[in-house]
């Protein structure tokens, strides 16, 4: 099967960020995308915002740009727009990779025949897709270094886990992890890790065979944590969750956008990118789910192991130039941050020691409504608590 790759500037950029619709009384997810839509569509003609797999979430979609900066601004458009018509619904708007208590197998899946199809074949497993993310895309410019490309993002899942991780909790259960939407994820047949590519070649003979034996009917239904794009001519970064708020998401689309415009020049200076052997690949994503951005990595193939918080300083240097070329040096900085004080981890300090998820979910809301973190109080009787572990 031969799949055409889109001519595409290099490492021009789009940003896709999935959030939740949420009632702001009862803090459940609510079905009112539809509504939504129609109204940013119809009334305001703005097309950054996109329906989704379910009811309760929305897609905003950047512009094809060229920096993160740009990216930012069109998340900023499309939350203008829509947030009027989500309170004339009477709902909210929060990131976040799951939502705390809302259950999954009760969220009506939307009218599409793509999305109908999915829950049919995967049952249980589709039903329990109410999981939201962030999709980074940054375009390749030689078809030649998607594979090499594809394979060094590969080996940094666990990294970008580590620093977007942002699901906690689930079906109202704290999981123990810190991103358990990349657990959830990849229960859906051809989710998860992405295949290592020795060249553009394996990847049209892995499509040819997954259809030839009816696994997928086209190639987008390969939903790889990373995966090429063939119809953008990108490579798109599928492993992180939504993030809870508009500045933790330029952070992280820095992060990437510096990572691939990083490989590209360690290609075209004819050296060979670091990548990781599968079981190591397994053991980095399983140890940044569970742990986020307090795990520990395997950095190299001959099994050296760092704590994320002592590699990723050297890993930022090294991606420096690349960010000061793309304009994106202030958000890569703010990485650091996304560290310190943990998406996953602020989540549960709202929710308190008596795990109240309401006040989990009203936090990731706030979150979103100030497009910043925002620290959790944290009572007197806790902070000694913490202090004495």
């Amino acid at each position: 099967m031969s799949i055409s790759f889109r001519d595409s500037e290099r490492s021009t950029i789009g940003l896709e960020w999935e959030v939740q619709i949420v009632d702001p009384k009862t803090l459940e997810l609510s079905q009112k995308a539809a509504r939504i839509l129609v109204d940013a569509h119809y009334t305001s003609n703005c097309w950054l915002v996109k329906g989704e797999m379910h009811q309760n979430m929305l897609e905003f979609v950047s512009r094809k740009r060229v920096s993160v900066d740009e990216c930012a601004a069109d998340m900023l458009e499309a939350i203008e727009v829509t947030m009027p018509y989500a309170e004339e619904q009477g709902v909210g708007l929060s990131g976040g990779g799951s939502h705390p208590f809302s259950r999954p197998s009760e969220q009506p899946v939307s009218a599409t025949e793509r999305y109908e199809d999915l829950v049919e074949r995967t049952r249980y497993w589709g039903r329990q897709m109410v999981i939201f993310g962030t999709h980074v895309h940054v375009g390749i410019e030689d078809r030649r270094k998607v594979a090499p490309i594809h394979n060094f993002l590969s080996a940094k899942i666990g990294h970008l886990l580590g620093i977007s991780a942002a699901s906690p909790y689930w079906d109202g259960i704290d999981t123990g992890y810190a991103d358990n939407r990349a657990m959830m994820f990849q229960q859906l047949p051809t989710a998860g890790l992405p295949l290592h590519l020795n060249s553009w070649g394996d990847l049209e003979r892995i499509t040819s065979d997954l259809v030839g034996v009816g696994a997928i009917r086209e190639f987008n239904e390969i939903r790889w944590d990373i995966r090429p794009s063939p119809g953008f001519g990108t490579i798109e970064v599928r492993a992180c969750d939504s993030a809870t708020n508009l500045a933790e998401i330029r952070a992280i689309a820095a992060f990437v956008h510096a990572l691939v415009e990083t490989a590209s020049r360690e290609l075209d200076a004819g050296r060979k990118l670091p990548t990781l052997p599968a079981h190591f690949l397994e053991t980095n994503k399983w140890r940044g789910a569970r742990y986020g951005a307090r795990a520990e990595f395997i950095e190299s193939a001959d099994g050296e192991c760092i704590p994320l918080a002592e590699s990723l300083p050297n890993l930022l240097t090294w991606l420096e130039p690349a960010a000061e070329f793309l304009g994106c040096a202030q958000d890569l900085a703010a990485v650091p941050d996304l560290i310190a004080s943990p998406a996953a981890e602020r989540l549960r300090a709202a929710a308190g020691p008596d795990g109240d998820l309401k006040a989990s979910a009203a936090h990731a809301l706030a979150e979103f409504n100030a497009g910043h973190p925002i620290e959790p109080q944290v009572s007197k009787r806790e902070s000694q608590a913490r202090k004495l572990h």
